[in-house]
């Protein structure tokens, strides 16, 4: 599905180690890598030479590992002219690092990040860093809806990275407590998530099942956000994948965004990820 994976580079540690992550996605899915570096106007001297540097160490590891790559070096607004790049190299994923301000800021109004995940035409994987020095998760925990868009691709995602660091999966769902079916903390097996939670969760089990992830499944009812971010950090978790939230504004504002709250609670890195691919576009 990913043939192409662009990755952002700053001057930030935390964009180096999102490119860490998509390096080892394109190193297990064959994909060719490309790093790119936007210098904007007003940027110091100091900042550009440690972009540059992070630049040239990210291309040495990928060419230690055997991984197609490209580095591109550019001027002007980042958001514009990764939009650019994009258009013109056909990158089917672009992997970014959330700053300070994504985190700070409610729906991200303004930054970069944000600017990112809602324009360019390809899948986009927002990533936080939490723990800079630990990039090997060994336990992966992905939150699910009942209602999953672009399942196909969402689940080949988590796979792939689940391969790259040969991590073990746990499904999460986190249903309203009014439920009459979940009545505290239940673990079920995969093949009773496929017998009893809703089609789209069974779906995503059954594509990681056709890759072999190794994965399990959790019911926890009560407000997804806090919940979410409660598992990870009583369960030593060390990734979390999610999708981005498709709630309207106006719904934010009523029942507050999820994503935005285990953005700024997550005990561990963060994957957002909004795919564009369609189901059924490509055989995974």
């Amino acid at each position: 599905m990913y043939k192409k994976i662009l990755t952002a580079i700053n001057e930030h540690l935390n964009s180096e180690v999102t490119a860490r992550y998509a390096m080892r996605l394109a190193k297990t899915i064959g994909a060719k890598f490309y790093t790119c570096f936007i210098a904007e106007k007003g940027m110091s001297t100091m900042s550009i030479g440690r972009a540059e540097e992070a630049m040239k160490r990210i291309f040495i590891d990928a060419e230690k590992m055997e991984i197609e790559s490209e580095s591109i070096t550019e001027t002007g607004d980042p958001a514009r002219k990764i939009h650019e790049i994009v258009n013109h190299e056909g990158i089917d994923v672009v992997f970014a690092s959330t700053r300070k301000e994504d985190v700070e800021r409610r729906f991200y109004a303004g930054t970069t990040a944000r600017r990112l995940s809602i324009n360019l035409p390809c899948s986009v994987a927002l990533v936080r860093v939490v723990h800079g020095g630990r990039i090997h998760p060994k336990d992966i925990l992905v939150p699910l809806k009942a209602r999953i868009t672009n399942v196909e691709e969402r689940a080949y995602f988590t796979a792939k990275i689940a391969h790259a660091f040969e991590s073990n999966v746990l499904l999460f769902h986190a249903p309203e407590p009014i439920s009459r079916f979940f009545h505290g903390e239940i673990h079920l097996t995969p093949l009773e998530w496929e017998k009893k939670l809703p089609k789209d969760i069974s779906s995503f089990m059954e594509h990681l099942q056709r890759y072999r992830v190794i994965h399990t499944g959790k019911s926890v009812p009560g407000k997804i956000g806090k919940t979410i971010a409660i598992e990870a950090f009583s369960k030593r978790h060390d990734l979390i994948i999610m999708g981005a939230s498709e709630r309207s504004l106006f719904s934010r504002f009523l029942r507050g965004n999820p994503v935005e709250e285990v953005l700024r609670d997550t005990p561990c890195d963060l994957i957002i990820l909004r795919p564009r691919h369609s189901n059924n576009s490509n055989k995974l």
